[in-house]
């Protein structure tokens, strides 16, 4: 291990200045662009969140993001809010728990910072002002309004009641993306606008889009001039109801599949109350009430004379009567009255009323009754039936199961002609042929686009990644991994050289046994004067 460290360092110290600041170029680049892939790889795709939002609620967003750890960013100039997309939901919810946005309208708060000294008139602007936010606030509660403006004009008060005017108030709407407001909708607003302002009629109020589309038109407060909402779905129930009767009752005896049926409802909705007074003849006199009774008497005649004894007892009243009031004819008429009374004419009246026999009948007809009904059904033709065999096989229906047919849609729909109902039933084939629904285009799928981002991305990546090495780093690091090649002018080279070093070492090793012989030759001259006379001798 150690030796290829010291072979590595070896190695490394061979390099140039040049090499070694591409080789350290090369690994910073490398280092980065991985840092950089990572970080890439992590940052979220940001989505709008919010957009033109006031600055008192831009930092009132941005700081309740901060507390939930979500990461944002700004577009538009600062115009746009954004965050990641899998955090948008999340942030919206989140956010309109806490009351946020607010949007720039401001409601009665306003009338809670009332400075000392104010003046009236700024007082009743201050109040229009909060009315008008609040409203606005309660418009855009609405599913479909994303924002709201409310104008009020209110007169001042007069104490003539000529020169008397009824307040008006203009509403601005900002719907959201691909909605739109139906009119029991726009009627709605109408009346919450005219019912919050006192005397305010609903004619006098006036809704408009942000596309400057009238919305008030043709309406006034009240919806009688078309059906309203409730109204449509009511006839649509009727329809659906009777259609599904017909349907249930014929589909068990021709099939499922078999049998399709229309239904057209007229629907009265006129609100009609009626009243009757109704007088009968004369009854029985004795099975009558009597209202009043009035007899009347008259008597003629030459009258009774003078009777009675003379004095006071002819002053004093009569004796009660002992006798019937009307006594007989030529009996006395009273009880002093003399057997000569003369009695000329006697005439009786009577008149007898009796209670007339009257009836008031008020009667208010119900809303929605049919006027009368269409009904149109289609049955098929070539129906499959399946024959002793087992197999497969086309019937048509016969006169007399279409007069069955015709016979229980009669019954099913309560079918009365003194209305003006109608019925149409019909034989036809039916085309079985399916539909082919034109399936969109894998390569126009949202999710195959989301795939190929990302693999682009990540091949993006691999391919700066692959340059840096092969293009940076394996330059500078190839003088480390090149091995020598072998050559045979290098063999040459190298036997020269072995040979010129193999000299110098017999150069080196002659010098030192001459170096020796003379020190010998110095220290024993016997010896070596030996050693040169048997060289001589033996030469």
């Amino acid at each position: 291990m150690a030796e290829q460290e010291n072979k590595a360092k070896n190695q490394f110290g061979q390099l140039n200045i040049q090499q070694k600041m591409g080789l350290a170029v090369g690994v910073a680049a490398l280092f980065a662009l991985i840092a950089g892939a990572w970080m890439w790889g992590q940052t979220p795709d940001y989505r709008l969140l919010y957009s033109n939002l006031s600055d008192r609620d831009g930092g009132a967003i941005i700081e309740s993001l901060q507390q939930m750890n979500i990461p944002y960013k700004f577009a538009e100039g600062g115009g746009a809010l954004m965050v990641a997309s899998n955090k948008v939901h999340e942030a919206r919810l989140k956010l309109a728990s806490q009351g946020l946005p607010k949007g720039g309208n401001v409601g009665f708060e306003l009338m809670e910072n009332q400075k000392f000294g104010i003046t009236q008139f700024a007082e009743q602007v201050n109040y229009q002002r909060a009315l008008e936010g609040e409203l606005a606030r309660s418009v855009e509660s609405i599913g479909a309004v994303a924002a709201a403006r409310v104008h009020l004009a209110i007169p001042k008060p007069s104490v003539f009641v000529k020169e008397q005017q009824k307040p008006s108030a203009s509403v601005v709407l900002s719907l959201q993306g691909g909605r739109l407001l139906d009119s029991a909708q726009v009627s709605a607003i109408i009346h919450l606008i005219s019912s919050s302002v006192p005397e305010m009629s609903a004619k006098n109020v006036t809704v408009v889009d942000q596309n400057g589309t009238l919305l008030s038109a043709n309406h006034d407060g009240n919806t009688n001039e078309g059906l309203d909402p409730s109204q449509l779905k009511y006839v649509q129930q009727i329809e659906q109801n009777y259609t599904k009767r017909i349907e249930a009752l014929l589909t068990p005896m021709l099939g499922a599949n078999n049998v399709r049926a229309q239904v057209s409802a007229d629907i009265d909705f006129s609100r009609t109350e009626q009243t009757s007074e109704i007088y009968k003849p004369n009854q029985n006199p004795n099975d009558s009430s009597v209202r009043s009774q009035q007899s009347t008497e008259v008597i003629n005649g030459s009258g009774l004379g003078a009777s009675g004894v003379p004095g006071a007892l002819t002053n004093q009243p009569p004796v009660p009567a002992t006798a019937p009031i009307v006594a007989a004819a030529g009996a006395p008429r009273g009880a002093g009255a003399s057997s000569n009374a003369n009695v000329s004419n006697l005439q009786k009246e009577s008149t007898v009323n009796y209670e007339v026999d009257r009836t008031i009948r008020h009667t208010i007809l119900p809303v929605g009754s049919i006027k009368h009904l269409s009904v149109a059904v289609v049955v098929n033709g070539n129906r499959k039936m399946t024959d002793a065999k087992g197999k497969s096989v086309s019937r048509p229906l016969s006169d007399a199961e279409k007069e069955q047919i015709n016979n229980l849609v009669r019954d099913a729909v309560g079918f009365d002609q003194n209305r003006g109902d109608t019925l149409n039933v019909q034989v036809a084939a039916f085309n079985e042929t399916k539909e082919t629904v034109e399936e969109l285009p894998f390569w126009k799928q949202s999710n195959l686009i989301e795939l190929v981002k990302d693999l682009l991305k990540y091949l993006l990546i691999g391919a700066a990644m692959l340059f840096v090495v092969f293009r940076v780093i394996k330059p500078a690091l190839h003088p480390l991994f090149v091995v020598p090649e072998f050559k045979a002018e290098d063999a040459v080279d190298n036997a020269a050289q072995e040979e010129s070093m193999e000299t110098i070492k017999q150069k080196a090793s002659f010098d030192t046994n001459l170096q020796t012989a003379r020190q010998i030759a110095k220290q024993e001259p016997k010896i070596v004067a030996s050693v040169v006379k048997e060289w001589v001798s033996h030469g």
